[in-house]
């Protein structure tokens, strides 16, 4: 006797979408962003805005526009102006959608970016974050200049680094993800949300970056889905920083020397200010916050060496033989750029 069975393929439940977008007197680019969400290949399921007080005429624009959408849109308007953490903290709290796109005024996406990053994230159920690249254009979009991602040097060797583990290590070398160009889980929330009032060297998007870097639930499209307009009226992007000051060899030695330790304690306290405010949502054993503990003890070593030059041989050169020395380098520094850190903490 021969039993048969039927065996039924089910699809994957298809996650419902919503896209948090905050707008702060952007009628002059807000029409070209809502047309590339029209354009979508995938619509969502509902569009969430909150306008931060504007004084232009974006709250009339977002009305009509949300008449004649294709899909559900909310409009709230903040009673008090909240700065663009907490704006963003609220829309992405009005959020009710499985999968969040997160949604600034002025940039423009590409048709495919929705079914692109949804297609990610319900073939890697255990990611809680995934961002993508942009290419940097002008205030007319004009032109493709540069992919973000070689902006904030999030080069092919970094995202190796990353994808073999380092990704705190690889986020305390600084923020490499853009909110709007991020879909996060509304499972998320409840760990990421509220977002703290301050986070040394970070805004909302680093914020959420930092915590999905914890347990490595946090991960890369490495495709350009959208365009990243720069204009002088942007609140947050891409700017150039200014070259840091250097110390030549001859005036470390005769400087004072809480000038060589001012940095380094800057660092250890922005380092331990990130420890407290992440090991108050996570698991104190999660990988993320191991690694993040291992760079805070190295620059509390540094930033407390003692006077005496022989009791800082031993913990110096224990930093050197541990490879702390060249981990904790900036990215940039040449190759001896770690000895010649390590021969200023002995003997400067």
């Amino acid at each position: 006797m021969v039993t048969k069975f039927n065996v039924v393929m089910t699809e994957p439940v298809r996650p419902t979408i919503s896209i948090a977008l905050c707008t702060y007197n952007g009628e002059t680019y807000l029409p070209t962003q809502w047309q590339s969400l029209l354009d979508q290949h995938q619509y969502p399921d509902e569009v969430v805005i909150c306008d931060d007080r504007s004084t232009d005429g974006t709250p009339a624009l977002l009305r009509q526009l949300a008449a004649d959408a294709p899909f559900p849109v909310r409009i709230l308007e903040n009673p008090v102006q909240l700065g663009y953490n907490k704006n963003f903290e609220r829309a992405l709290s009005e959020c009710t959608g499985d999968l969040i796109f997160i949604c600034d005024q002025d940039d423009y996406w590409f048709p495919e970016k929705i079914s692109t990053m949804t297609a990610y994230m319900t073939e890697r159920p255990h990611l809680q974050l995934a961002f993508c690249d942009a290419w940097v254009t002008d205030d007319d979009l004009k032109g493709r200049q540069i992919r973000f991602w070689e902006c904030v040097n999030f080069d092919a060797d970094v995202r190796q680094r990353w994808n073999d583990g380092e990704i705190m290590e690889v986020m305390l070398d600084g923020n490499r993800v853009m909110g709007c160009a991020s879909v996060l889980r509304r499972s998320f929330l409840q760990t990421v949300l509220p977002i703290p009032e301050a986070i040394p060297g970070y805004i909302y998007d680093g914020w959420l970056a930092l915590v999905g870097a914890t347990d490595n639930t946090i991960a890369f499209v490495d495709s350009p889905l959208q365009l990243y307009r720069t204009h002088t009226q942007q609140q947050v992007g891409v700017q150039e920083q200014p070259p840091q000051a250097q110390v030549r060899v001859r005036d470390r030695f005769g400087r004072d020397r809480s000038k060589k330790l001012a940095p380094l304690q800057k660092k250890k306290d922005q380092l331990d200010m990130i420890y407290q405010l992440l090991s108050s949502r996570v698991a104190r054993n999660a990988p993320g916050l191991l690694q993040l503990r291992r760079r805070l003890g190295h620059f509390t070593m540094r930033s407390c060496l003692p006077q005496n030059r022989l009791a800082r041989l031993v913990p110096v050169l224990t930093g050197l033989s541990h490879g702390n020395y060249n981990r904790y380098a900036e990215a940039a520094a040449n190759w001896y750029a770690p000895y010649l850190a390590a021969f200023g903490d002995l003997f400067e």
